[in-house]
């Protein structure tokens, strides 16, 4: 496609949030204050996924224009991209074309909720950017755990400090001042806005990621980039966590 057509197609096309390269050198957004966003992030997460992705099934959750979709089918994984707005869709779908990698990626307009009534599962889960605008956080953990067989990438928007308070198995009802210790795990709720953003609702600290990625069925958890993880499934799937989809599931009939 000729350089202007592209230009054209980019300014139509926008606003933007992720920054695309294209092949002609042409580029979809440059905000100063996020920098090469989101090749920044790329950059550190990359090292921890295999070079050779092929025959492995990847679900991008709020994939808005597609960058690490794109990233991820580059190195042939099987994509699967879902997100609620259809404007990025839009982005991305144009954008797949013009990378022609549009045989290799699946975009779907979709809340996280309705994972719930997928039954496809993948090697690997892309969870970014996308925890802090989620209004029942726990739910949406046990249904992404629910169809991830591998590894996920996870990414939250966390309050400040990385203190972990090592706590017991058990506690007694009169010991609830222990949950006020700077470690133990916990979340701010976000009343109004974070950068004028409505949709902003939990930000979690540190140990309350762990803890709620352990208490989904997740192990093996490394923070890689500042409010950047990866772990692994534990199988099986905590019972717990089987027994609040099957009720959900259940209520839908």
């Amino acid at each position: 496609m000729a350089s202007t057509a592209i230009t054209k197609q980019i300014e139509k096309l926008g606003p933007w949030f992720h920054n695309i390269q294209l092949p002609n050198g042409e580029q979809t957004a440059q905000n100063p204050n996020l920098g090469d966003f989101p090749t920044s992030k790329w950059q550190q997460i990359s090292p921890y996924l295999p070079q050779d992705m092929s025959g492995m099934r990847v679900l991008d959750i709020g994939c808005n224009a597609g960058y690490y979709s794109f990233e991820l089918a580059k190195r042939g994984a099987e994509v699967t991209a879902i997100d609620i707005e259809e404007h990025y869709l839009k982005q991305a779908r144009r954008m797949a074309e013009t990378l022609d990698l549009k045989h290799k990626i699946d975009f779907r307009q979709m809340p996280i909720y309705q994972l719930m009534y997928d039954e496809d599962v993948y090697d690997l889960v892309w969870f970014m950017g996308v925890f802090y605008q989620v209004r029942y956080p726990m739910l949406a953990l046990d249904i992404v755990r629910n169809c991830c067989r591998g590894q996920m990438i996870f990414q939250a928007m966390t309050l400040p400090g990385d203190t972990i308070f090592e706590a017991d198995a058990n506690y007694d009802i009169s010991q609830r001042d222990i949950m006020n210790h700077p470690g133990w795990p916990k979340m701010a709720f976000i009343e109004h806005k974070i950068a004028n953003d409505p949709r902003s609702w939990w930000a979690p600290n540190h140990a309350c990621v762990g803890a709620m990625l352990r208490s989904a069925g997740f192990c093996n958890i490394q923070t890689i980039a500042p409010e950047i993880y990866t772990c692994d499934v534990v199988d099986p799937m905590p019972s717990i966590a089987v027994a609040e989809l099957q009720s959900v599931l259940q209520s839908k009939h």
